[in-house]
């Protein structure tokens, strides 16, 4: 009797959740779209479904061939796990969900963030919700390699049950005898704050936490290191689109060396969120990284699943036409803009998808210039002060290099140590990489120029990792020596040098807790990490011990960010220097040759006709 009570209020319990999913749906598209985007959605989804006794529904092949999921990543089975758990909004228990139009529905409003019509909280926790579309439970944190069985549309079983019965892979619910240590006991991480905010919009709180009751802790699952390596790297090339612009542009392009640099720097990522071991992704490193090195890491998915708000099917273009009209031309297609004018030996394509991530891509995308290239100016103080010091915008300085050995080999590298306090901590993680190939930089929000006693920067400067392992240090407003630029080197979160050593003190360069340093040769490099604090870039949030890169330089740029109207008034700088140190170097004597040469012997400067002598210059 007890058994059948509990399986009547199971049954009921699920009938309500589907009740109040429908409910939100409904709102999400009367309260997120406008009625012609509702439109083109509801022909979307009807041209490319499948049926199936009589449910409506797109299968993985037809969601990936549609956002054109490139098969060269092998991200397409991450992106339709991701879309059968958000499908289930805002019930777990009820994922993996059959992509039905509503569960289509409530992917696209989560994916384009059109929630925030709806729901009051929002982006920080669709973090948390894209955590638990990629997680999976089981111990052997494999990827995905088995679609969905299709089986579970039968009428006669509930998604719930369906999803426990055929074992799917990737499917949410919780697998008896997972044994991973628990990060942490934090019970807010179970709070779903998005979807707490909708079932509050429909009154219906307590059913969700009856849901939830059910749903495994959010710190016991994992997201599989590969499943997250493809999916980052699709979200690299995702990066720069835009708009109704199709993934094909900038899919085309996917040559072998391309995917494999997509790879290294995927790999770079990934162990900001493991350093030492790839046991898979916890929430609590997820939820420490993403919002302090990896910002804007899913912005590309909001232009990739607008497409679903563009019919091809529906021609707006199209007018009643009389028999006199003539028939429409055709609108010719925009040349494609490059995304860089120019790769340099540091910045590509791939790097900058890596910089969007923690800087807006609209300052980054078509909007760079190349300032300074070490490779091309020289690795000289003079020449990057030519070159950069006239840029009046942001700009982003990337240096590359290999790490010095502990024991200097030769002379110039024991000059270096014996510049620097003694290292006292060893040389970063290597992640996956068997060089020691290290690149570091920094963002600066103001303009270039020559220091003596105080810094330059804000409190917006970046100084940042790129290789081996992704990490962004942000600015501090406890020190403010963000930036020093001297012809002694330049330096980032270091105290401004003393003009003449002090008695007493020590000659060494004073290096700050967190800080990079470029020599006056601009041909070694070091930066530091110290975990002691108190500099003016804050210290890592995964890594809490310190480590010092000593390296030699390789490369060298400055990248302006700007546009044309930037670039126009270095130019209009550079020019008027050039006219000065002309009129400076061409100073001569006037028309009137006597006048000059008798106002020059008054000065004392010229004998005069008598042959005196010219007074003393001292």
């Amino acid at each position: 009797m007890g058994q059948g009570q509990s399986t009547e209020h199971g049954a009921r319990n699920v009938t309500t959740e589907e009740h109040l999913s429908h409910e939100l749906a409904q709102r999400f598209a009367t309260k997120c779209f406008t009625p012609l985007e509702l439109t083109h959605f509801k022909d979307v989804f009807r041209t490319l479904a499948d049926d199936q006794d009589g449910i409506h529904f797109w299968k993985e092949e037809t969601l990936c061939r549609f956002l054109v999921i490139p098969d060269a990543l092998g991200p397409g089975p991450v992106i339709y796990q991701m879309a059968t758990y958000l499908g289930a909004f805002p019930f777990p228990s009820l994922a993996p969900s059959i992509l039905t139009r509503e569960a289509m529905l409530n992917v696209v409003v989560v994916m384009t963030e059109r929630y925030g019509k709806v729901l009051k909280k929002g982006r920080a926790d669709r973090n948390k919700l894209f955590f638990r579309s990629l997680a999976v439970y089981d111990r052997r944190m494999s990827s995905i390699h088995e679609k969905l069985d299709l089986g579970f549309l039968e009428p006669s079983k509930n998604r719930a049950e369906a999803a426990v019965e055929e074992g799917a892979e990737g499917s949410h619910g919780y697998v008896p005898g997972f044994d991973i240590d628990e990060t942490g006991s934090d019970e807010d991480e179970d709070d779903d704050e998005l979807s707490l905010a909708a079932l509050e919009s429909l009154d219906a709180i307590e059913v969700f936490k009856n849901d939830q009751k059910a749903d495994t802790k959010v710190h016991h699952a994992r997201i599989p290191i590969d499943n997250f390596r493809r999916l980052l790297m699709l979200l690299l090339l995702l990066a720069p689109l835009e708009s109704q612009e199709p993934l094909t542009r900038y899919a085309e392009g996917l040559t072998e060396s391309r995917v494999q640099g997509l790879r290294r720097v995927a790999d770079s990522i990934l162990w900001s969120f493991s350093p030492e071991e790839n046991a898979g992704i916890s929430y609590h490193a997820f939820n420490t990284i993403v919002p302090a090195s990896l910002p804007y890491l899913f912005d590309g998915l909001n232009p990739l699943f607008e497409h679903f708000l563009f019919s091809k099917n529906i021609d707006l273009s199209r007018r009643r036409q009389s028999t006199a009209d003539q028939p429409s031309r055709p609108v010719p297609d925009i040349p494609f803009e490059p995304l860089l004018q120019r790769e340099g030996e540091i910045l590509n394509l791939n790097s900058l998808s890596q910089l969007s991530f923690f800087m807006k891509g609209s300052t980054l995308f078509r909007r760079l210039r190349l300032l300074y290239s070490g490779v091309e100016a020289g690795f000289s103080i003079g020449s990057f002060e030519q070159k950069v010091l006239n840029w009046k915008a942001p700009s982003i300085l990337l240096v590359s290099g290999t790490r010095l050995p502990v024991v200097p080999h030769d002379s110039r590298q024991r000059a270096l140590a014996d510049k620097l306090p003694p290292k006292r901590h060893p040389d970063g993680v290597s992640g996956n990489s068997k060089s020691k190939k290290v690149v570091y930089g920094v963002y600066l929000n103001v303009p270039w120029k020559q220091t003596y006693k105080e810094a330059i920067g804000d409190n917006d400067s970046l100084l940042f990792q790129l290789e081996p392992i992704h990490e962004v240090f942000h600015a501090s407003t406890i020190n403010r020596d963000y930036a020093t630029f001297t012809k002694t080197g330049i330096a980032f979160g270091n105290p401004p040098a003393r003009a003449k050593p002090v008695s007493g003190l020590s000659s060494h360069v004073s290096l700050g807790p967190v800080s990079l340093l470029l020599d006056e040769s601009l041909e070694y490099g070091v930066f530091t990490h110290d975990t002691s604090g108190g500099g003016s870039f804050h210290p890592s949030k995964a890594r809490k011990n310190s480590w010092q890169d000593r390296f030699e330089v390789d490369s060298l740029e400055v990248w302006g960010c700007g546009g044309d109207e930037e670039a126009e008034r270095q130019r209009a700088a550079w020019a008027f220097e050039e006219r000065e140190a002309l009129a400076r170097k061409n100073l001569n004597l006037g028309k009137d040759i006597e006048a000059d040469r008798a106002l020059l012997a008054m000065a004392g400067l010229l004998a005069s006709e008598n042959h005196t002598s010219g007074g003393s210059m001292g």
